[in-house]
């Protein structure tokens, strides 16, 4: 089965085509980042206007790229949210033109599900049940994951998500957007062990996340004098976050009595968090599996992965045939 999926939740336009949910044929991406690099940050606006401009190119070059027609792909799917809803719509009404025009089903995915089957591409050895831990810029999430159509929330973020800590860091540091990448660039020169900041725990919820007062103390340390390096700070931040995420991931594992672990999302494509939860699961006897970068960030192979597993679960579901009025949701829950 050809799925054609198309995600613009933010600011990535993307469109992919994935043959039986595990097997990508095409994966083109198109970036904005030289855009929002002036504001040091996503514009939404901004973001909208280059996804209408963009959508139609990445769909052409994905159907070429896999080297089949419109006519051929059997089910299409996309990213109805969580996102900017303005850019979620392009994407959103684009799909459903064209599953319309070709009399064909439209699966909505969550986003968030998208991130968490991302390990089904390309890779037959996936076993389950297992736990996902879910990093990302907008997210940050543990999940126990029974198959790619069936999991349960155990744990979140209670205010910043891991990578949107890392982006507002790397901000106040005068790194460059993105963040992330250049967080995890100016880490690599600095000292990981010359500042200790503190490792926020959430009463009540020890599973749970909290990244805001780790944030503050970044935001505290640099209005100090003489202030440190930036590439300490990025050092010491960076490992304290990947403390934070390999105690949590474990904690959970061990609680669940789950064995299989995936981390995914764009923060999973940080090297030095993926040796560290490496070294981890190895040390704690569990099998971790982290999909390929491309697949970590925002991509529409995943959702059309996500899209084939919800479709081939259910392929009578209404759903998917009467698919018109659906409306993007800014904060669809998984």
């Amino acid at each position: 089965m050809l799925v054609l999926g198309i995600e613009s939740s933010c600011d990535e336009t993307a469109a992919a085509v994935v043959l039986d949910g595990k097997k990508p044929l095409s994966n083109v991406i198109a970036s904005q980042h030289e855009i929002h690099a002036p504001y040091g940050g996503i514009v939404p606006e901004l973001a909208s206007r280059r996804h209408v401009e963009n959508i139609p190119v990445v769909i052409r070059e994905a159907l070429r790229v896999a080297d089949v027609e419109l006519g051929q792909i059997d089910v299409f799917a996309v990213t109805r949210g969580p996102g900017l809803v303005g850019a979620l719509l392009v994407g959103l009404s684009t799909a459903k033109a064209l599953a319309w025009s070709e009399g064909k089903p439209l699966v909505a995915v969550n986003h968030l599900h998208g991130h968490a089957v991302a390990a089904e591409l390309d890779n037959d050895e996936q076993n389950y049940p297992r736990l996902c831990l879910l990093v990302s810029g907008g997210h940050t999430s543990i999940y126990s994951v029974d198959s790619p159509v069936s999991m349960e929330a155990l744990a979140s973020t209670r205010d910043d998500a891991a990578g949107e800590a890392f982006d507002k860091v790397a901000k106040m540091l005068g790194l460059g957007y993105p963040g992330g990448p250049a967080l995890e660039k100016a880490a690599e020169k600095g000292d990981e062990y010359k500042i200790p900041f503190p490792v926020p725990n959430v009463k009540g919820r020890p599973l749970d996340f909290s990244f805001s007062g780790l944030k503050t103390a970044v935001r505290n340390l640099l209005h100090k004098r003489p202030a440190p390096k930036a590439e300490d700070v990025a050092a010491s931040f960076q490992k304290t976050v990947t403390e934070i995420l390999r105690a949590k991931m474990l904690a959970a594992a061990k609680q669940f009595g789950l064995k299989e672990i995936v981390v995914a999302g764009g923060v999973a494509s940080n090297r030095y968090l993926r040796n560290g939860l490496q070294k981890a699961a190895d040390e704690a006897g569990c099998n971790i599996f982290f999909p390929e970068p491309v697949f970590c960030t925002d991509n529409a192979a995943m959702i059309a992965s996500a899209g084939f597993f919800l479709y081939k679960e259910n392929p009578d579901d209404v759903r998917f045939r009467d698919f018109l009025a659906l409306d993007a949701v800014a904060n669809l829950p998984l």
